[in-house]
C-alpha cells in the first residue's frame, strides 16, 4: 500500500472515562456503595490484585499525597483500568489487567479486580482497549523543528526517539524536554556526524582528515554529552579504525552509516553497534562480492556525489547477485559481534518508488510548504522514471526486506526507525508505515511491535527501565483500539498515550494534529537554517542561495 493510500492515525471511539475521587466501582475490591474509598482501600487493592509492586512503586505509594480534584493528571496515581496488556515481553496478552502508574514510573498491574476509585487515583477506562509499550523511531531527524515534528511523534504513540545528528540546538531541545518546559519524546542522541573529505556534508557535521582528528572528535563528542558517535559513508579506513578503537576506549557506542570503503565484517568485528539503512549489506551478501570490494577501493574518491551514485549502482548489482550462503556466514558475524541492523524500510521505499507514489499523501497538511517544496525537489535525485528503472528499483527494495527477514531469522537484532525528516517520511506516522514494511519483510507482528519497543530499549541498554509493561518501567504507553498482534497496521488506531505518566486523550490528540496542521500552515515557522537541511547520506547538499528558507531536516 502507498503511504498516499495508507490511513492517518486519527483518534477513534470515544474519550476515555476517567475519575479522581468521590466515585465507587463495583465488584471485587471495591467499597461499599455509599462509603467514599480511601488510600488504604486503593492498597488493599494493590496488594490482593497486582502483578507486585516494583521497589520503584513502593517509594512513590509512600511519599504521594492525596490529591483531591482539580490537580494536575501527573501529581497523583493514574490507572488505565480494565485493557489488555500486551507487554512485549512475548508472554501472551493479558486480558481485563489494570496498569497504575505514579509519575513516571509503572508501579503494578493488577488482573481481574475493578480498581477503587479513591480519591488522589485517575481511573481512566481502558476496557476494550490494548495497552502496549510506547513506540521509539530509532532513527529519526528534525527535531528541533518543535511545533511540528514533537507533538507528530507524541500524537502518534511515539515516546522516544534516536536523533540521528547531535549539534547544540538539539541538546538544547532535549533538556527542556527533561525539564517538562515542552512535551516530546524522550531523545537519545549522536554526536554531530563524523565524516572525512571529500564529503556532501558540511556544518554541522565534523570532518577529519586524519586518525588523530578521528580520535579527537571522539573525545569531543564524550564531552559534550552525546549518547553514541554517528558515522558516515565517506570516512577513510584509516580514520573510521582510529574512531572505532576511540570509540570503545571512551565507551561510546559506535552507530550510522557503513562507509563505502570498510567491509560489514571489518566494522562489525571493530564494534560498530548498528548498520543504518541497509548501506553495504546487499554487497557484503553478494556472490560478487570480491569482485564489488576490488571496484570500490580502486575508485578514486574525488568527487562525492558521483561515488555516491557509483555506490548505488554497485549496490544495485550487488543485490542481483545475492547469495544466501554469503548471507548467511555475514548474518552469524553480526549476531556474534552484536551488530544490529537499523533497516529504515520507510525511507528504502520512498527512493526507490515513482515520485508520484507521495505527491498525494493526505499526512502533507501536517507538513509545511517548504518542506514540502524540498521533498518534490529531492525525491527527483532518486526515483526512478522510465519503467525499467522502475522495475529494477523495485527488485532491489524487495531485495532489502528479504535481507531484513532473514536477518532476524538468523538472530540479529533489528531496531525499527524511519528516517523522518526525509521526502515523505513523517514524523509518528512513518513508524507505522516502519512496522508494516517489517512485516511485510517475514517478521511477526509481535517482533515487529517489539523492534520499536522492548528491542529498542535492549539495544540502548536501558531494557531494565523501559521497553516493556511491567512495574519499574517507565510510564510510557499507547492505548490502541484493536489487537497489534493480529494485524500490525492496527498500531495506527491509536485511542490514547501516555508519555512520562502524562495521558493524552482522544480529544487532545485530535486538538494536537489540528494545531500541527494550523502550525504548518503558517508562512515561516520554521526555525533553523537550510545549510543543514539535506539529507547527508545522499548529494543535495541545501542551497547556499536560498538563504530564506528557515527549516533543517535530519540526515539519514
Amino acid at each position: 500500500m502507498s503511504d498516499a493510500a495508507r490511513p492517518e492515525s486519527t483518534p477513534t471511539g470515544p474519550e476515555p472515562t476517567s475519575a479522581r475521587s468521590g466515585s465507587t466501582s463495583t465488584g471485587p475490591g471495591s467499597t461499599s456503595a455509599g462509603s467514599e474509598p480511601t488510600r488504604r482501600d486503593f492498597l488493599r487493592w494493590l496488594a490482593l490484585g497486582g502483578v507486585g509492586v516494583g521497589t520503584t512503586g513502593a517509594a512513590l505509594l509512600a511519599t504521594t499525597p492525596d490529591v483531591r480534584a482539580g490537580d494536575p493528571a501527573d501529581t497523583g496515581i493514574l490507572v488505565l483500568a480494565g485493557g489488555t496488556v500486551i507487554d512485549a515481553t512475548g508472554a501472551p496478552p493479558r486480558p481485563d489487567t489494570s496498569v497504575v502508574l505514579i509519575g513516571d514510573r509503572i508501579i503494578s498491574l493488577v488482573q481481574g479486580r475493578p480498581a477503587p476509585r479513591a480519591a488522589g487515583v485517575r481511573v481512566v477506562d481502558a476496557r476494550g482497549k490494548f495497552v502496549v509499550p510506547g513506540l521509539w523511531d530509532m532513527h529519526a531527524h528534525g527535531t528541533v523543528d518543535e511545533r511540528i515534528f514533537l507533538p507528530l511523534h507524541l500524537a502518534n504513540g511515539v515516546t522516544g526517539i534516536r536523533e540521528m545528528w547531535g549539534y547544540p540546538e538539539v541538546e538544547a531541545l532535549r533538556r527542556r524536554i527533561d525539564a517538562g518546559e515542552v512535551a516530546g519524546p524522550r531523545m537519545r542522541v549522536a554526536s554531530p556526524i563524523i565524516d572525512e573529505p571529500p564529503s556532501i556534508l558540511g556544518p554541522p557535521a565534523v570532518l577529519v582528515r586524519t586518525p588523530s582528528e578521528a580520535r579527537a572528535a571522539v573525545r569531543r563528542a564524550k564531552d559534550e554529552g552525546a549518547d553514541f558517535v554517528k558515522v558516515y559513508s565517506y570516512l577513510g579506513r584509516d580514520t573510521y579504525f582510529a574512531l572505532a578503537h576511540e570509540a570503545r576506549r571512551q565507551r561510546l557506542p559506535l552507530a550510522g552509516h557503513l562507509p563505502y570503503r570498510v567491509s560489514a565484517v571489518e566494522a562489525s568485528d571493530l564494534g560498530q553497534h548498528s548498520f543504518e539503512h541497509l548501506f553495504g549489506l546487499p554487497v557484503a551478501a553478494s556472490s560478487r562480492e570480491r569482485e564489488f570490494s576490488q571496484r570500490i577501493a580502486q575508485t578514486p574518491l574525488t568527487d562525492p556525489t558521483a561515488y555516491f551514485h557509483l555506490m548505488r549502482e554497485i549496490e544495485w548489482e550487488a543485490a542481483e547477485n545475492w547469495s544466501s550462503r554469503r548471507a548467511g556466514a555475514l548474518f552469524r558475524r553480526l549476531v556474534r559481534n552484536n551488530t544490529w541492523l537499523s533497516p529504515t524500510l520507510a525511507v528504502n521505499r520512498v527512493v526507490n518508488s515513482p515520485a508520484a507514489m507521495f505527491a498525494n499523501d493526505p499526512r502533507l497538511k501536517y507538513i509545511p510548504a517548504a518542506y514540502q517544496e524540498l521533498w518534490a525537489e529531492r525525491i527527483r535525485i532518486f526515483a526512478p522514471t522510465t519503467p525499467e528503472q522502475t522495475m529494477r528499483q523495485r527488485a532491489f527494495f524487495r531485495v532489502l526486506r528479504r535481507l531484513v527477514g532473514q536477518a532476524r531469522q538468523a538472530g540479529v537484532g533489528i531496531v525499527g526507525g524511519t528516517d523522518c525528516g526525509n521526502p515523505y517520511c513523517f514524523p509518528g506516522f512513518s513508524l507505522h508505515d516502519e512496522l508494516s514494511l517489517l512485516v511485510d519483510s517475514g517478521l511477526s507482528a509481535l517482533q515487529a511491535l517489539q523492534s520499536v519497543t522492548r528491542d529498542a530499549a535492549r539495544y540502548l541498554g536501558e531494557e531494565r527501565s523501559m521497553g516493556t509493561v511491567a512495574p519499574d518501567k517507565v510510564a510510557d504507553l499507547v492505548l490502541l483500539d484493536a489487537n497489534p498482534l493480529t494485524d500490525i497496521e492496527n498500531t495506527r488506531r491509536i485511542h490514547a498515550v501516555v508519555t512520562r505518566g502524562r495521558l493524552i486523550t482522544s480529544g487532545m490528540r485530535t486538538r494536537m494534529l489540528a494545531d500541527v496542521e494550523a502550525a504548518a500552515a503558517e508562512p515561516g515557522v520554521l526555525t533553523v537554517t537550510t545549510r543543514r537541511l539535506a539529507c547527508p547520506c545522499h548529494p543535495f547538499a541545501a542551497p547556499t542561495s536560498a538563504p530564506t528558507r528557515r527549516m533543517r531536516q535530519g540526515g539519514r
